[in-house]
């Protein structure tokens, strides 16, 4: 893939460029196009692989072009995490809000095992920490939700 093509997925269509907390700003575009997706689950799931598969492959080409382990620039992880994050969850604001900052919580926290995929590098360790920061927050989100229901 080309250099301009490789920095438009990484960056989540440059996103990941803004000055200030770009995986926020990349979080919060992907909530809203989990918003727009919930109602239709097969188009849902395609733009998680999508994007995860995309996100597979340009990160690590990030990494080389940009020679830096992880660059913040790179925010398609974060989109693959929070489409992970709000599967078949309720489209309520509550749960949207809360989510949202779970996953972000999970995504800076680096809770153990997500920490040891932060160390693989490249491509994997960019993608893998996001990915189960956002199994972290879905499950989380599924045991409150039916928590809250029992109570």
């Amino acid at each position: 893939m080309g250099n301009h093509l490789t920095k438009l997925f990484a960056t989540f269509f440059y996103i990941g460029n803004l000055p200030a907390a770009p995986g926020t700003m990349a979080s919060f575009a992907a909530t809203l196009i989990a918003l727009i997706l919930m109602p239709v689950p097969v188009l849902y799931v395609l733009f998680f692989i999508v994007v995860t598969v995309i996100g597979f492959g340009v990160s690590g080409e990030m990494e080389n072009i940009l020679q830096k382990k992880d660059p913040s620039c790179v925010v398609i992880d974060e989109v693959a995490g929070v489409m992970i994050s709000f599967f078949l969850l309720p489209k309520t604001l509550p749960v949207i809000i809360t989510a949202f900052f779970l996953f972000r919580a999970f995504d800076m926290f680096k809770l153990y095992p997500v920490n040891k995929f932060e160390k693989i590098g490249g491509a994997a360790g960019i993608m893998m920490d996001d990915i189960v920061a956002g199994l972290y927050t879905n499950i989380t989100m599924h045991i409150a939700i039916r928590l809250a229901h029992v109570i």
